[in-house]
């Protein structure tokens, strides 16, 4: 689900601080209130995560990790490395 960013239109809230982020499903009608305090809220613009490009794990970071490493002996057949 994603985030949603949103602030009051006017006025403060103790409760809510005036601006407060809420995980919403896609579906979700849009948010006209806020659930403290009723008065009328206003999505806004928020950066987004991306991911970042790295470098793939070598094996020896993959087993440091805690993760399993296999290798594909034949079709359907793996080994631990």
């Amino acid at each position: 689900m994603p985030l949603y960013e949103y602030e009051l239109c006017e006025g403060e809230c103790k409760v809510c601080g005036g601006r407060f982020t809420l995980r919403r499903p896609l579906s979700a009608k849009p948010l006209t209130n806020c659930p403290a305090c009723k008065k009328p809220v206003r999505k806004i613009i928020s950066t987004f995560n991306s991911p970042q490009k790295l470098k793939p794990l070598s094996v020896s970071d993959a087993k440091k990790a805690g993760f399993t490493v296999l290798k594909k002996v034949s079709k359907g057949e793996y080994e631990r490395q």
